[in-house]
């Protein structure tokens, strides 16, 4: 009787949990399951880094395949999240992944992109929800602009910064200067051996690099009319710096001399009056290179007496060979290098003070002798 009744209060108690079990599984928010390779995620809340890591560890040799047929490593490295500007700089703690790829970025049941290209592009507009002011500057941008008009070789946010290990502002010159020459490396390897690129490589921090004068989101086209009246403005920034310039022992004449030229002056009303409007009037970059300057004196240099023929040929196709002696250069002319332009201007610096100078003193002795003549005139008649 007992082995019986032990019997039946097991049966009940195995129907309990039968019917407890039905319940959970018919109530209870079922977890997720996603295969990523050859693994089984199973995750019953919102993903956290250490449920991505399950499959995007660095170490993984799984291919994400996509519509074209190309793979895409899924490999990420945790540990430069965590040492980039996003893990080391924000006071809440370094952001988690689904910060940038959202929460319902699992089970990745979405299509896959097109290509390659086309995911670099499409991960790039995740920026955008913090890095609102940078967006806004992008609406000239000539990258930005690229990319609406279908042009998806140029450069996006990921492109320049990164995209797990992305750096701060404080980046060296020479980082962000490579940056750009990963997509622009003719120009960069002329800028690397410029007497401004082999400055950077050692070392000085003063010397101008791409977005100094290019701009870093707002960039121009440097073929426009605008550009072009504009680009002395951007010479002057260190050139008519005279504290910068003494460092280097050269004198801001150079740029002064050139505003004071035909060239220069011409330029510069047209940057006043019309800036979009074109002139072919040489700006300092037509003279001395535009990414290859050189130093004046280096044989290679554009503006070195030997080469400075060629050079104004480019504007003056009919220049003869004696041509390029009408110019004295940026440089004030001496005794030693230019005599006699020396004296005449000696000559008119000590002429025109005396001229004014005598007809300033005539003017005082007229107004003297009349002021004289009308007050003796009033003491005969009283």
């Amino acid at each position: 009787m007992i082995k019986r009744s032990g019997q039946i209060l097991y049966a009940i108690f195995t129907a309990a949990i039968l019917c407890a079990g039905m319940w959970l599984l018919a109530f209870a928010t079922p977890p997720v399951v996603a295969a990523q390779g050859d693994a089984d995620v199973t995750v019953d809340h919102p993903p956290t880094d250490s449920d991505c890591l399950v499959c995007h560890t660095e170490n993984t040799s799984q291919q994400m395949t996509l519509a074209n047929g190309s793979q895409l490593s899924i490999a990420v490295e945790h540990d430069a999240l965590l040492n980039s500007v996003h893990g080391t700089t924000l006071e809440d703690g370094p952001l988690a992944c689904t910060d940038c790829h959202g929460e319902d970025i699992f089970p990745h049941d979405a299509p896959p992109a097109a290509s390659i290209r086309e995911y670099r592009i499409t991960q790039s507009n995740i920026c955008i929800d913090c890095h609102r002011e940078e967006a806004d500057s992008l609406g000239d941008d000539v990258h930005y602009t690229a990319l609406v008009e279908g042009n998806h070789r140029a450069a996006t946010c990921v492109d320049c910064h990164g995209a797990h290990d992305v750096q701060g502002p404080q980046r060296s010159d020479l980082d962000i200067a490579q940056a750009c020459g990963d997509c622009h490396q003719i120009v960069y390897s002329e800028f690397s051996q410029s007497v401004h690129g082999e400055a950077l490589t050692a070392g000085d921090p003063n010397v101008p690099t791409c977005i100094d004068c290019h701009g870093v989101h707002s960039i121009q086209h440097p073929t426009t009319a605008l550009f072009r009246n504009r680009s002395p403005e951007l010479c002057a920034d260190c050139h008519a710096d005279e504290q910068l310039m003494a460092e280097y022992d050269i004198t801001t004449n150079v740029f002064d001399s050139y505003l004071s030229d035909f060239h220069g002056t011409t330029v510069a009303l047209f940057e006043q009056e019309a800036p979009n409007v074109a002139t072919n009037k040489a700006v300092c970059y037509d003279c001395h290179g535009v990414h290859d300057i050189a130093r004046a004196d280096a044989s290679n240099s554009h503006v070195i007496r030997q080469n400075l023929l060629s050079t104004c040929q480019e504007c003056h196709p009919g220049a003869t060979a004696d041509f390029p002696d009408s110019w004295i250069g940026h440089f004030p002319p001496t005794l030693e290098t230019h005599p006699f332009l020396f004296l005449v201007n000696l000559f008119y610096t000590i002429l025109i003070p005396v001229v004014v100078g005598a007809f300033v003193l005539l003017v005082l002795t007229d107004i003297f002798r009349r002021i004289r003549q009308r007050l003796s005139g009033n003491r005969h008649r009283t």
